[in-house]
This record gives structure tokens, sequence and C-alpha cells, in this order.
């Protein structure tokens, strides 16, 4: 801690770490609940570009482009002169639609779950129908019987506040100290009650829980022990394979245009 406060370049490394192989069996997920988080998200996608026009291009999918940053690149060779083999991508999550930032697949994934079976379980749809009749009046006057509680800092707050109001649900959102006031506003503005501390996050967590207990309608989103959070974001894995898998397939057709056009 001496080191860091002295702005002295410090190198750690955590001495319980294992190998992926041993880790991965205890994580209690597999590639299986990637495919099915994925699928979710796709029967929500009519839904989602419905309610978000930000989505239309998209088709209603959650999610940004890589892009090429040549000038880091050239930056970063300069700085430690040894060029760098290929090219340096930047995967802008931070530009994720709708909430602006890495929490917007994940909180407003988490989300989709939670709405989702409770639509099953009333009987307002099945996995095979399309999931835009949840925009209807009838389906929001449902989800308004339930609460939603998040104890956040802002970004994930953001992400579930804005879907789970779009939804209908009520939703509470306990923000930390070093919240945003703008993000407390843009949560305002979407009818979504912001409780403040002066404390921390974790005081903010542990109230949010608090709330929620005695409440059997109200669904607390817990930051740390979330299977569907953990989902949420690990979608982006095989998003991001596809997004390699199609930049090299053109960068080859550029290739070839060009020696053909030689």
């Amino acid at each position: 801690m001496a080191c860091l406060v002295a702005l002295r370049d410090v190198t750690w490394f955590n001495p319980e770490s294992t190998t992926l192989a041993e880790g991965l069996p205890y994580v209690g997920l597999g590639h299986a609940d990637v495919q099915a988080a994925d699928a979710r998200l796709r029967r929500f996608a009519p839904y989602l570009r419905q309610v978000f026009p930000a989505l239309a291009a998209s088709e209603g999918i959650i999610e940004y482009d890589m892009v090429d940053i040549a000038a880091m690149q050239t930056a970063l060779d300069s700085r430690y002169g040894k060029a760098l083999p290929g090219k340096l991508w930047l995967k802008k999550d931070s530009h994720l639609p709708i909430s602006g930032s890495i929490k917007a697949r994940v909180g407003i994934y988490e989300v989709l779950v939670h709405a989702e079976q409770l639509a099953l379980q009333a009987g307002l749809i099945t996995v095979t129908d399309d999931y835009r009749q949840l925009a209807n009046e009838d389906a929001r006057h449902f989800f308004s019987q339930y609460r939603i509680a998040v104890g956040s800092t802002g970004n994930l707050g953001m992400s579930i506040g804005i879907m789970g109001a779009t939804l209908g649900f009520k939703v509470s959102v306990h923000m930390s100290a070093d919240a945003r006031q703008w993000k407390k506003d843009r949560l305002r503005a979407h009818g979504v009650d912001v409780v403040e501390y002066q404390q921390d996050y974790g005081v903010a967590v542990e109230q949010g829980r608090k709330a929620a207990q005695d409440d059997p309608y109200c669904f607390f989103i817990d930051d740390e022990n979330s299977r569907s959070l953990f989902l949420g974001y690990v979608v982006a894995g095989d998003r991001l394979k596809a997004q390699f898998v199609r930049e090299i397939t053109r960068g080859s057709a550029y290739v070839l245009a060009v020696r053909r056009a030689a």
C-alpha cells in the first residue's frame, strides 16, 4: 500500500489463483448456459427494439462493434520501441446503448430474466411468442405489482432502473455517496425511486437488501452473487468471437480485391 501511495510501480499476483481447467467446474455454469442467455436476449430483441429506438439499427441486440485504433497502436510502438504485430482493436462496451456503459447488457439482462419468469408463470407469454406484447398496458400493469431493488454507485443501477421502469416495475435504486448527480436525475426522470446514502457502496447494497427482505413482491438484484448478471457479461464472448471472424473475413476480402486489382 505504501508503494501505491508513493506512486511507485507495483506488481502483484494473486497467490490463490488457479488454472481455468481446475477452477471452471466450481462455477457451475457452462457454454450451454451462455447459449441460453443469448437465446433469451434474442427472444426479447423485438421488444427491446420497439421500446428503445436506439436499438433499431442492431435489431434489438445490445451490442457495440470493435474499432481499429491504429493511432493508439502507433503510439505504443513509439513508446516501447517495438512494433506490435497485427492490428490493435478496441471493444467499445463503454458505448453500449440505453445506459451507456458495460453494465447495460448485464443489468438489462438480469431484469429480463426476472420479467420472463414472472410472465411465463402468469401465462402472459410462452417462449415462442412475440415478446413485443410485453409492451402493452396489460403487461405493464402486471409488472407494476412487483418491485425491483438494487444497490449501486451508478452504472448498474442505471441499467436496471431504466429497464425495470420501461417494463412497468416499481424500481428502487439505493445509491452510494459517490454516485453522480446526473445519473440520479436520469433515473428519477424514468420514474425510478432513488434512495441516497452518504456512505459507500457497501452500505447502499446492505440497505437495499434489507428493504427487500420483508417484501415477497420485491426482487433484490445482488451484484456480488448473481448468476444472471455473470451470464449477461459472458454472452459478449461468443459475440466478440463472431466480430473477430467478421473483421478477418472482411480483411481477407479486401486483400483479395487489392490483389485482383493489381
